[in-house]
């Protein structure tokens, strides 16, 4: 897959610029084993890299002009670093030109083509677009010597997803697209940035996504919404235990006192949020002891807090989790990613993917009229730069 992957993106560099690329890199997706919508929250995560990728082939220019080829979309966007860089109506290309507007700041003057590809599902929260922004800030920071830290090259994707984009993302996806290691899972807090690696060996285990091949709309605003729904919650309990600096200070006593100051909405909100925070640190407790019942049940927990009380899941998700709920087969299933769509991450026993694959893809058409796809995913490492060049020819 990422042969072929390489392969295709050089061989395409080749003919539309009649030259090899002078530099292949490779930017991964990401899962996240636990913690969702807490990288906003004060919590911590439990991302990991994984082995799919967009590759970037790569060759400067003696100018300022810049081309870049979106391969898979069969569309190019040309335009000069010299001039000024504000988002455009082509949603691909505002992800790269927020990178590159800070990158010009901190000394990118040069020009480059690019071609880029694939091998990330879009729309299944597996952050292509933490992909693209890191991939390119990588690149550029080894092609013209910019001195970026990896974090810094993180924190560059996310500002370019605020500013150019306006989906106001934490920090987790682009932390673990530039961070990922092969076979390692990151526990990051998304306050300070520090992070530890912990083993991800599944043992007889392993992840199997099923993709539910839908994309509600409403996933920017509300997410936004939550954002502002959670935001409004701490205010409030901050007010009544000045203790309290962060969610994670916070307890679930603390909100059954203020329930009905929060309000419904505000209490399932933030209730999610105090659970999930304390879930992460359990799983990572049952990874270091292998114990794979455990971080099950943690992941089908977080499940059911995302459906009934962040209320970020949809039909269609909630049918793919209740549907391997019995299998004996899964350990655990949940939504994964901002929700409104995209994928469950199930932690199944090995060998019995093709089988439940089947099984559940059937029950899904006839319910949904929808395919259901699915990817079986490793562990791998993060942004990095491929060497060897004779390996595409």
């Amino acid at each position: 897959m990422k042969k072929k992957l390489i392969q295709n993106t050089t061989e395409h560099f080749e003919k539309l610029f009649h030259d090899q690329a002078e530099h292949i890199f490779l930017s991964p997706g990401r899962i996240n084993i636990i913690g969702e919508h807490v990288d906003y929250n004060d919590g911590y995560v439990l991302p990991a890299a994984i082995n799919k990728y967009i590759c970037f082939a790569i060759s400067r220019n003696q100018n300022s002009e810049c081309a870049i080829i979106a391969k898979d979309l069969n569309e190019a966007y040309k335009f000069d670093l010299n001039d000024e860089l504000k988002p455009i109506d082509k949603m691909w290309v505002n992800y790269i030109l927020g990178v590159l507007h800070q990158l010009k700041q901190r000394g990118l003057k040069q020009g480059f083509n690019i071609v880029f590809s694939s091998t990330i599902p879009m729309g299944a929260g597996l952050s292509s677009s933490a992909a693209l922004e890191c991939g390119i800030g990588y690149a550029m920071n080894k092609l013209y010597d910019l001195g970026l830290s990896k974090e810094e090259i993180a924190l560059i994707g996310q500002k370019s997803e605020h500013t150019f984009v306006g989906v106001n993302c934490g920090i987790m996806d682009q932390f673990a697209s530039v961070f990922g290691k092969k076979n390692q899972v990151i526990k990051l807090d998304c306050n300070t940035l520090e992070y530890e690696y912990h083993k991800a060996d599944f043992k007889k285990y392993s992840l199997l996504l099923l993709d539910s091949n839908v994309k509600h709309t409403h996933l920017t605003s509300g997410y936004n919404d939550r954002r502002n729904e959670v935001e409004q919650g701490l205010a409030i309990i901050k007010s009544h235990f000045p203790e309290v600096k962060t969610f994670r200070d916070c307890s679930a006593i603390m909100l059954l006192v203020l329930k009905e100051k929060l309000g419904e909405t505000i209490f399932k909100r933030c209730h999610f949020v105090v659970k999930e925070i304390q879930r992460v640190q359990d799983a990572v407790n049952a990874l270091s002891n292998s114990d794979f019942i455990k971080l099950g049940n943690l992941i089908s927990e977080t499940h059911q807090g995302l459906s009934k009380e962040y209320e970020v899941s949809c039909d269609e998700i909630d049918f793919l989790v209740n549907a391997v709920a019995n299998e004996t087969s899964v350990l655990g299933s949940r939504m994964m990613g901002g929700g409104f769509g995209g994928c469950s991450i199930n932690l199944v026993e090995k060998g019995s993917e093709k089988e439940l694959i089947e099984k559940i893809a059937e029950q899904y058409r006839t319910t949904f009229g929808i395919e259901l796809k699915s990817y079986k995913v490793k562990i791998s490492k993060g942004t990095s730069e491929f060497k060897n060049l004779n390996y595409t020819h």
